[in-house]
């Protein structure tokens, strides 16, 4: 069988690994360009390129995938299929036609909740327990195609987003070799979402990262967990922003105190009050332009303290 495969992450690595080990060597490799990143601003490969070259795989990174060019490349490949991962580009119907037997992504959630760009981060921010990977059949909607195999995996207490979407990838490449051998024995039975149960996870922006104390202080460890480490969770001190690392809601008596406020020193971390008389106990803060630090080191350092309130900051900032 013929594959193209179009992945760009990390999390796109081991579904390339894994159709390696399986005997399903790509006939083309396709990944975003390279991206300048760190102080030189230097261009940077992505993940899926260093990985195919390491295994010698052709290789394409088209700056843009609707170009006669692009599919004229692809279409040279003669694919039987596409296999998109976390590719990061929506990719048309003329270039999903281009394959004999369509294409197949592989996603992170439970399709269909969780449609759209990052269904990890979005299941984190609210409080899922469960979530899993689906692997589908492709048409030029987003992430509606029909279910091939899902896989369901449980999230651990206080997991952030980087752990949670290591393991994901990890049982996504595992269910898309499975796919595969179900496919190539005719075993596999398609199924239609059912699109009234469609949740979704839209691209993550800045805006996002910038909560209110008056939430729930679950709601508020959530988006620590699912938006780590980026956009993270900011609020203000004094007018100087102030990320929220690592925290975990507090199930105690309710507090009176406003929103935001640093209530208590304790050994493992300060208490913030939050909306609905929760709070929270942070872990882990980082003042902007400083390097993260546990919270006992950020009072000795006089970035926090009891009797301080930090505020909600305005998203046009």
């Amino acid at each position: 069988m013929r594959i193209v495969f179009f992945g760009t992450p990390p999390t796109a690595v081991p579904s390339l690994e894994a159709l390696l080990d399986a005997g399903h060597r790509p006939s083309l490799v396709v990944t975003q360009p390279d991206r300048p990143a760190g102080r030189g601003r230097s261009p940077v490969a992505p993940p899926v390129k260093r990985a195919a070259v390491e295994h010698g795989l052709d290789l394409v990174q088209p700056g843009k995938v609707r170009t006669r060019a692009f599919r004229e490349r692809l279409a040279a490949c003669e694919p039987d299929l596409l296999v998109v991962v976390a590719f990061g580009r929506i990719l048309s119907s003329r270039v999903l036609g281009l394959a004999r037997h369509g294409a197949i992504n592989v996603h992170f959630s439970l399709l269909p909740r969780y449609r759209g760009a990052a269904p990890v981060q979005w299941a984190l921010a609210r409080g899922e327990s469960l979530t899993g990977v689906t692997t589908m059949l492709m048409n030029e909607k987003m992430d509606e195609g029909d279910i091939l195999m899902v896989r369901e995996v449980g999230i651990e207490p206080g997991e952030h987003a980087p752990s949670l979407q290591e393991r994901l990838s990890r049982v996504g490449a595992e269910l898309l070799v499975e796919t595969l051998d179900e496919l190539r024995g005719d075993s596999l039975e398609p199924r239609p979402q059912d699109h009234s149960a469609a949740t979704l996870a839209p691209l993550l922006e800045r805006k996002h990262g910038y909560v209110d104390a008056g939430h729930p202080a679950s709601e508020i460890e959530g988006r620590i967990r699912g938006f780590d480490p980026w956009p993270g969770v900011w609020l203000s001190r004094g007018g100087r922003r102030v990320r929220l690392v690592d925290a975990r809601a507090l199930d105690e008596k309710p507090v009176s105190a406003p929103p935001g406020s640093l209530l208590e020193l304790r050994d493992e971390g300060m208490v913030m009050a939050c909306g609905e008389g929760t709070s929270l106990l942070l872990f882990q803060v980082q003042s902007e332009g400083r390097r993260v630090l546990g919270v006992r080191d950020a009072v000795n350092g006089r970035q926090l303290a009891v009797g301080d309130r930090l505020e909600r900051i305005s998203e046009t900032n």
